[in-house]
């Protein structure tokens, strides 16, 4: 993908809890652990690492991570976070499971975080209108820095939206900020309409309605990105490949804001 031009991430974190502890123990520790995730990097030379903190972690802890990974692969690797929606609205643990404050951390290291995989599901923000997301840009985060976050199939998680619902919310987004940064999706194996057979027609849609049916202007070019459990993928536009593509395992997903 990486020789097509396409920008190839890891995502580090998630709903599995320990990354975070680990990287945010005294320099000494934080180096043990850090070893390996630059081996990791190295080894597969990924374009950058999403940071998907859903644990608490200080703010000086993300902080050192972000300047260690910049320090290592350059100002060029990418660096994205994955924030619930909430979050970025206000610092309390029952809204962000992160722990340290995103405000805070854009204030101090925006210039370093490439954009903001923001998550609009499970019961941490709402994408069914354009209330929360009107709300985080009148919080002071700018447009072309949050990325929609959807779930891409009922079975992924709560807060899954039809898409022709999700057509009009993303028409009046668009209209009201044309640097939109773009949509992320959670899963990409299993993404409605194509399902597991043609997953790659939910990015076709969804370029479709950040589009509006016009052609894209060069320099306003919209992230559009899948990712899956056991791998993630950035393009902005994703085209279907040759052979099968290899599917994640079956696994059950919960998220802290749902009852099990």
């Amino acid at each position: 993908m990486q020789l097509s031009g396409i920008k190839v991430l890891g995502m580090l974190g998630g709903a599995a809890k320990g990354t975070y502890a680990r990287l945010d123990q005294d320099d000494a520790n934080f180096e043990i652990y850090y070893k390996p995730l630059k081996g990791f990097i190295e080894e597969k030379e990924f374009d950058g690492l999403d940071l998907d903190v859903e644990e608490e972690m200080s703010l000086s802890g993300i902080i050192r991570l972000i300047d260690r990974l910049k320090a290592d692969f350059g100002e060029d690797f990418l660096i994205t976070m994955a924030p619930v929606a909430t979050a970025l609205l206000s610092d309390e643990p029952k809204y962000n499971l992160s722990g340290f404050s995103y405000e805070a951390l854009e204030v101090m290291k925006g210039n370093q975080i490439a954009w903001y995989n923001t998550q609009f599901y499970c019961g941490w923000g709402d994408i069914s209108n354009t209330d929360t997301f009107d709300q985080i840009i009148a919080h002071g985060y700018p447009a072309n820095k949050i990325t929609i976050g959807l779930v891409t199939n009922p079975e992924n998680g709560s807060g899954w939206i039809p898409h022709n619902i999700l057509q009009e919310i993303l028409l009046n987004l668009t209209t009201r900020y044309p640097n939109l940064c773009g949509i992320m999706g959670w899963e990409y194996f299993n993404s409605l309409p194509g399902g597991t057979e043609r997953p790659w027609e939910w990015a076709a849609n969804m370029t479709r309605y950040i589009r509006n049916g016009q052609s894209q202007n060069p320099t306003q070019r919209h992230k559009l990105l899948g990712f899956s459990a056991l791998w993630a993928l950035a393009d902005f536009n994703i085209k279907q490949s040759e052979g099968e593509a290899p599917k994640p395992d079956a696994f059950d997903y919960f998220s802290e804001n749902e009852e099990v």
